[in-house]
């Protein structure tokens, strides 16, 4: 399998998975140019991922080329021998769902806006609040237990720890949350964690 990325993207939570799951995912890095984008192999990536050629995207070995973070993300665990999703049918399965729907509609979408440079900067204020709005629920949920779902590590977990990365980017204090900043700091401490961001040239959330 080949994963196709950009360095600290929402694709990050993709490697994350497949590193955690001991997965042999090879990798391919996305540059992003003025119209243009580009795999390591040269190859047009727009015509790897006709969806607007953004990243993630998994080119699997029959050659299917698989989409959208959060499938993606599922299909790595269910190849992996890794316990990285509940049992399907179980009560966690679905808590597992609502979590990465509630990451991707709420938290992600809501950083979105603020990747527009030209956003004028009461409109960015009031995303900012938007999303620690959000985060409030977050912080709750985080101090019942060590990961969004229970005490071990699903992919919910890295796609949070994903998306909160981009706090820093955009200044954005997370220190009045300390079970975010917990779990920020135990996701840094993960293998595959910094397997993951040693191989898309990163430093770990807290440095």
């Amino acid at each position: 399998m080949k994963l196709y990325f950009s360095p600290g993207a929402c694709s990050l939570a993709s490697h994350i998975v497949a590193r955690e799951g001991k997965l042999d995912v090879q990798l391919s890095k996305v540059t992003f140019g003025d119209g243009v984008r580009t795999t390591a192999e040269g190859e047009d990536f727009y015509q790897v991922n006709p969806k607007g050629g953004y990243v993630p995207a998994l080119r699997l070995d029959s050659g299917e080329v698989l989409a959208e973070g959060v499938a993606i993300m599922q299909y790595l665990a269910d190849q992996s021998a890794e316990d990285m999703m509940p049992s399907k049918g179980s009560m966690e399965y679905y808590r597992e769902l609502e979590w990465l729907t509630f990451i991707s509609s709420e938290i992600h979408k809501g950083f979105s806006p603020l990747f527009n440079s030209a956003l004028p900067a009461d409109q960015v204020d009031a995303q900012k609040k938007k999303i620690m709005g959000r985060l409030t629920f977050v912080e709750a949920e985080l101090g019942k237990r060590e990961y969004l779902n229970g005490d071990s590590f699903t992919i919910a977990d890295a796609y949070l720890y994903t998306i909160l990365r981009w706090s820093k980017k955009f200044d954005m204090d997370l220190s009045g949350q300390p079970n975010i900043t917990a779990f920020m700091t135990r996701m840094d401490a993960r293998e595959g964690v910094k397997t993951a961001l040693q191989e898309e040239g990163l430093e770990t959330f807290g440095g």
